[in-house]
């Protein structure tokens, strides 16, 4: 992994940054591979075709939040080196997109000139989309109360952002707490709500190549789809064209609710979201429990093929692989390799590999995406 320190500095060599980008992605598929080629079999899937999906160089993170360090008059953005702990200042952060670097000093400037807006405000982050609506939470070590209110107000208007200020059990939402995204996949727009607080793919560039991979790798499987993990429907939306019905499940009722939204949104009419965890989803499959959130359902009325996973760092539970183990098709987005390694060692025993992508979510760090496609043994 490399250091903040050493990757700040590269980022002013463009053949520099683009050999250390390459050396790194190498590092990370070539470790993928070899994990994840226990699992294939060459009879059904070459491996040589896996997918490979590389990252804009730079100015690519739609995320990014920052300490506030105060020394005397003056207030700095800062990291926190994490092999060391040295504590880095930045002007500019150059992984995250250029509405955010343009932002920064803008915002830091108006607000250290007013000692309400500064006083007690430990960290900024910042919510970002592809199309630049942007979001900024103010976050401090105080109560906030109508004079905070109308300080801030006019800076709102001044930088043509949404402002969100929060302190311990206080959330101030001056006009809106989420940021409008639209994302192109196969030459069609979808457009999402993306609420400050909730999970959204931080590349948005790498997240549309993610839903294309999701969406050409699932046209002709037909039938009806559960979704387990579906956030604010980020895949749902794209993969609701390519079946009947879908039950798409998560247990964040802020997500839940988004994804209602998003689907409304883009006049999508196929979809029921249950919100519920993975865990009581197959309770509900397996008759176990009865739950109101699904009274509006019959379950056994949906012919599904397919089930599409977007689980946790922490992978699929037990009970869960064995529940998906029963569909013919399974599309598995994992953030972690290694709990996706530990869950094929039991999906492989029914399922055999169709499709295999490498998403580069996260340049020049250790952590990579991977894309599994598994169709059920004859």
């Amino acid at each position: 992994m490399t250091s903040l320190q050493q990757l700040i500095s590269t980022f002013d060599n463009k053949d520099s940054i683009e050999a250390l980008y390459q050396q790194q992605l190498d590092e990370k598929v070539t470790l993928f591979k070899n994990a994840i080629n226990p699992f294939v079999d060459d009879a059904t899937y070459n491996a040589s075709d896996m997918n490979i999906i590389e990252s804009p160089r730079r100015h690519y993170r739609l995320r990014a939040e920052f300490k506030i360090w105060h020394e005397g008059e003056q207030s700095h953005y800062a990291m926190t080196e994490k092999s060391t702990k040295e504590l880095i200042f930045l002007e500019q952060f150059p992984v995250a997109c250029a509405a955010i670097n343009q932002l920064m000093p803008e915002l830091l400037n108006v607000i250290c000139k007013q000692e309400i807006l500064r006083r007690k405000c430990f960290q900024i982050e910042f919510l970002s989309t592809l199309s630049g609506d942007t979001l900024v939470s103010l976050i401090y070590h105080k109560a906030l109360d109508d004079s905070w209110i109308e300080a801030i107000k006019p800076i709102k208007e001044q930088l043509g952002i949404n402002i969100v200020g929060r302190s311990r059990k206080q959330k101030i939402v001056l006009d809106r707490d989420y940021v409008d995204e639209t994302l192109n996949v196969n030459s069609r727009t979808y457009h999402y709500k993306q609420i400050e607080g909730g999970f959204t793919q931080p590349n948005g560039k790498v997240c549309e190549k993610m839903l294309e991979w999701a969406v050409n790798n699932s046209r002709d499987l037909g039938g009806d789809l559960l979704e387990l993990y579906c956030g604010n429907g980020n895949f749902t939306l794209p993969l609701s064209q390519n079946f009947s019905r879908v039950v798409a499940t998560e247990i964040a009722k802020t997500s839940v609710n988004a994804a209602l939204s998003n689907l409304e949104k883009n006049n999508i009419d196929n979809v029921f979201i249950a919100r519920m965890s993975s865990e009581e989803f197959v309770s509900a499959m397996d008759k176990k429990r009865e739950f109101r959130r699904l009274k509006d359902i019959d379950l056994d009325d949906y012919a599904f093929s397919t089930v599409f996973v977007d689980p946790p760092r922490a992978g699929l539970d037990e009970e869960t692989v064995n529940m998906v183990q029963r569909f013919d098709h399974i599309i598995y987005i994992s953030c972690n390799p290694a709990t996706l390694v530990e869950n094929l060692n039991t999906l492989s025993k029914t399922h055999s590999i169709k499709a295999l992508a490498a998403f580069d979510q996260f340049p020049y760090t250790d952590h990579l995406e991977a894309g599994v496609i598994l169709s059920k043994r004859s």
